[in-house]
């Protein structure tokens, strides 16, 4: 892979280069690589079909678990999100120690303290880390699902963006379940308060308990807005919005 500089950009395909732009830059690359058939049938290359199928598994274990949060994901998530959720799937994977090469997956493996241990503290917006922006101690009851924060001061207690007037907090109760690739999430109440000196008691208790076995994840967002005659904006599309994985049972 290089880097293309200079003024003018190619995309497209040049003999055997090829140009595209991604968002790290203007790149291009040679053609190459070893063929399609001969990867998924030559034993030479048994090895790589057995990373390639561990990878495509912790991959659609990082989708199901976006998908199941993709309402809050929508609004609090960097660009990267998806590789970097991968990459803790793929860590979390590596720990199942009963399966063959070729078929760990988080499905089993997620079942172990370590496993829980790598996806608590996962934050979707790389750009707005819970811990960089919330002062205040939480607690989490696993047993309702239920996240409180007494005595919110927001002016002190919350690393706020420019422009912002109001900020919204809420959580979530997620039982995913990474064998079968199937969830339910269950959203609590929102409490939204103006960024001022006023201390908030907040109470954030889930719609129900989530249906189905699986694993359970606890989730904060928070989330901020710009007021204008009486109406809240999101401010900056989401950019400072925050959402992270507090606690995994």
């Amino acid at each position: 892979m290089a880097i293309q500089k200079g003024i003018i950009k190619l995309k497209g395909k040049i003999g055997e280069l090829s140009f595209y732009k991604t968002q790290d830059g203007h790149l291009a690359r040679e053609k190459g690589g070893v063929d399609a058939s001969r990867i998924a049938n030559d034993p030479a290359f048994v090895r790589t079909r057995e990373n390639g199928a561990e990878f495509g598994s912790s991959a659609t274990s990082g989708k199901t678990l976006r998908d199941s949060l993709r309402t809050m994901v929508m609004t609090a998530s960097d660009n990267r999100v998806t590789s970097r959720l991968t990459k803790v799937m793929t860590d979390i994977k590596n720990l199942d120690t009963t399966s063959a090469r070729g078929e760990r997956t988080v499905g089993t493996a997620i079942a172990l303290a370590p496993a829980k241990a790598l996806l608590k503290g996962f934050n979707f917006n790389n750009k707005a880390i819970l811990g960089s922006m919330l002062f205040k101690s939480y607690s989490v009851n696993v047993g309702t699902g239920e996240i409180t924060i007494n005595g919110l001061v927001p002016i002190n207690d919350i690393a706020y963006p420019a422009g912002a007037t109001h900020v919204s907090i809420k959580s979530s109760w997620a039982k995913v379940d990474f064998v079968n690739n199937i969830y339910d999430v269950q959203l609590s109440n929102i409490v939204n308060a103006p960024i001022d000196a006023n201390p908030t008691n907040m109470l954030l208790t889930p719609a129900a308990v989530p249906a189905g076995a699986g694993t359970d994840l606890y989730l904060l967002q928070i989330e901020f807005f710009q007021e204008v005659n009486g109406v809240q904006y999101t401010l900056k599309n989401g950019a400072y919005n925050s959402l992270s994985i507090v606690e995994v049972n």
